[in-house]
């Protein structure tokens, strides 16, 4: 019912976006941890794969045996779709025999990306090259255009009706987490919240209190200087 892209950037950012023909795609198929990976758990999803698939990465264990442990743990794994995107190393995915057709999983250098229930394999290639040909944009971007890639391709065989973005970043707390649980071009909807974002929310969170500065900006004046500065970064070529 779904297909997703869970990506990492060298300096340790994670992103993931996911779109359906079913509602609120983006409240319990996907999952990510600071320092750990991301988990995205599809077809007729498992939400208790998520978290503990990212318990079991965090301890230090290999993705092949994180992924061995999560399909002994459910009973029901054929149903299943999950994959998995470790800070280091390779992804794993599962599909399980019964997911229904078109279903399967490709991956690449930092990405992985996985479907079902799709128009067919040339939902996910679309969505890699996109994402692939984009490298050097900002992370939140590549996988919008690579998931609007995706969708022109087919993308859902029953049409669309959610998606979902995260962006985690080197807080506990996400960097953006945007979602659009149903809409009747939810990716474009996705796009428009991304871009409302850019105006104030997403460099006012950079003066919030964090990991590194437990205080953050309080002085109204200087958190308006780091908005500016954000915009006009921005504006450079």
């Amino acid at each position: 019912m779904t297909w997703s892209l869970l990506a990492r950037e060298s300096n340790g950012t994670l992103g993931v976006a996911i779109a359906s023909r079913f509602f609120a795609v983006g409240s319990l198929c996907v999952h990510t941890q600071r320092g750990v990976g991301a988990v995205s758990t599809q077809a007729l999803m498992n939400p208790l794969l998520g978290p503990l698939g990212l318990k079991l990465m965090q301890s230090g264990m290999a993705t092949q045996q994180v992924m061995q442990d999560l399909l002994q743990t459910d009973a029901g794994s054929e149903q299943r779709q999950v994959h998995l995107l470790p800070m280091q190393g390779e992804a794993v995915a599962h599909t399980g025999k019964a997911c229904i057709d078109w279903c399967g999983h490709v991956s690449g250098q930092g990405f992985s990306i996985a479907g079902n229930m799709l128009a067919g394999p040339q939902v996910l290639a679309e969505t890699a090259r996109v994402f692939q040909a984009t490298q050097g944009m900002p992370l939140a971007e590549r996988l919008i255009l690579a998931m609007q890639a995706g969708e022109e391709a087919g993308g859902d065989k029953r049409g669309k009706q959610s998606a979902a973005l995260r962006i985690h970043a080197d807080e506990d707390y996400l960097q953006l987490d945007l979602r659009v649980d149903d809409h009747e071009d939810p990716l474009l909807e996705l796009k428009r919240l991304y871009d409302k974002s850019l105006e104030r929310f997403q460099p006012f969170l950079s003066c919030l209190p964090g990991r590194h500065n437990p205080v953050g900006l309080t002085d109204r004046a200087l958190i308006d200087a780091q908005i500016e500065r954000f915009h006009q970064a921005r504006l450079k070529p």
